[in-house]
């Protein structure tokens, strides 16, 4: 009876000094749901503009390393038309985070096509987007990095929905000959 007590108060001396997993300060921490959702300010002078994201991080204020968030449908990249997210939006990442304050969110755009003649067909965002026949061009990205400087927090056990707007007016200019620049504007339009 002795062994039973001895071994019942180690196990409970053991649980109180390790702390539970809904311990805030708890070193694996843990997590809530950050969704990134993606609009569009419209470019005029084209039927689609497909742009390619490669990378979205966020920063974690008390960590020194940026945390990747999973596009949607688990792919390494998302392409979004443009054109599409005018009067919409649709979901460029979701995922579990640490729970915590965070400081900033990167986007990193690898690659980006304007279409003159045709819309692409199917959804605005997606793994892939099949590109339209007719007139293009494709858009030099002199840096493809976005930082986007804004405080928000994950919860612990809830989530934050973070809508970003792509100025495409803003974002891409002609620079002669036939030849089209992106430098991507986007810009944080709120924090729920």
């Amino acid at each position: 009876m002795r062994i039973i007590f001895t071994a019942l108060v180690t196990c409970a001396v053991v649980v109180a000094s390790c702390g539970g997993s809904n311990s805030p300060t708890s070193p694996s921490g843990t997590t809530g749901l950050l969704n990134l959702q993606l609009t569009d300010s419209p470019y005029g002078d084209a039927k689609s503009v497909l742009v390619t994201f490669s990378t979205v991080t966020a920063h974690r204020d008390t960590e020194g390393d940026f945390t990747t968030l999973p596009f949607a449908e688990g792919t390494t990249a998302r392409t979004c038309d443009l054109k599409k997210l005018e009067d919409a939006q649709d979901v460029l990442g979701v995922g579990t985070l640490p729970s915590g304050h965070y400081t900033q969110v990167r986007l990193v755009v690898s690659s980006a096509t304007i279409y003159f003649e045709h819309a692409a067909e199917g959804d605005a965002c997606a793994p892939t987007v099949i590109a339209p026949e007719g007139r293009s061009a494709s858009l030099e990205i002199p840096s493809g990095e976005v930082k986007l400087n804004r405080q928000f927090d994950v919860p612990e056990g809830g989530s934050t929905t973070m809508l970003l707007d792509f100025d495409g007016d803003r974002s891409i200019r002609e620079t002669g000959n036939g030849r089209y620049m992106m430098t991507p504007v986007i810009t944080v339009q709120s924090v729920q």
